[in-house]
């Protein structure tokens, strides 16, 4: 009795390992990286790898051989972030840059193919655009989106716009894969996301990176703002009050 619960134990730490070094990878592992990393037997880590595929904690590259965080995983990191007590910390600095640009400011994470609202404050306009605490918006036309696939390496970020689905939400929504990818470049070398009424007409929007220790981006900052108030270039006006807010954001864990 005691081995077997010896072996229950160790088979508990080495699934919490791996997933602690794949929420914490600056980049995709297989699973004999993993092997190698935790120095665990080869057979063990892609079994339980596998296992952890199948229950939704990671899920597949799209290569088919390198893992990263999957939908569940995202969802206990998310529910932990908001029960943290930085999230006042965090609420204060949302609060204080919604008080200044005087429009809904967001932040959101990556959540699969998606982005996830993960806190936001909303301006105190009537006119206003509302998508609650939780909604999943679309990479290729929104501003968090946008910033956030900029942030990848080119040769994945391109791999990763193939495979995305290019909706069309209004007239200037991107839907051309190569004017993607060079609006992204300019995204990149700007350090700016932009949603120019691409996901919900007569709405603009601007977005900074939230980044961790290692300088990878975990989330992103953003306001939006219905053009009858506030054009996209007015918005950028606003950059530095972001990006002041996103590098305290970045030292709380955001």
């Amino acid at each position: 009795m005691t081995d077997e619960r010896t072996a229950k134990g160790s088979s508990i730490r080495r699934v919490l390992e791996i997933l602690e070094v794949a929420a914490n990878a600056s980049r995709p592992l297989n699973a004999t990286e993993i092997h190698l990393m935790l120095d665990v037997p080869k057979p063990t880590a892609h079994r339980l790898c596998q296992t952890l595929v199948e229950e939704g904690f990671l899920t597949h590259e799209i290569d088919g051989k390198r893992l990263l965080p999957g939908p569940r995983l995202s969802r206990l990191a998310l529910g932990a972030l908001n029960a943290s007590v930085l999230s006042a910390e965090r609420r204060t600095i949302l609060e204080g840059v919604a008080r200044k640009v005087g429009e809904t400011s967001n932040i959101a994470v990556p959540d699969g193919a998606r982005m996830r609202y993960l806190d936001r404050v909303e301006t105190h306009w009537p006119l206003r655009v509302q998508f609650p605490i939780g909604t999943n918006v679309p990479l290729h036309c929104t501003a968090s989106g946008k910033m956030y696939l900029a942030s990848m390496p080119t040769a994945r970020r391109r791999r990763l716009v193939d495979q995305l689905p290019l909706d069309r939400f209004t007239p200037n929504t991107i839907t051309d894969k190569a004017q993607l990818n060079e609006a992204l470049d300019v995204v990149r070398e700007q350090q700016l996301g932009t949603d120019d009424e691409e996901f919900v007409e007569n709405m603009v929007a601007i977005s900074v990176p939230i980044a961790a220790s290692d300088k990878r981006c975990v989330g992103t900052l953003s306001f939006h703002a219905p053009n009858q108030r506030m054009t996209l270039e007015s918005a950028r006006t606003y950059q530095d009050i972001l990006r002041e807010a996103a590098e305290r954001l970045g030292t709380l864990g955001a």
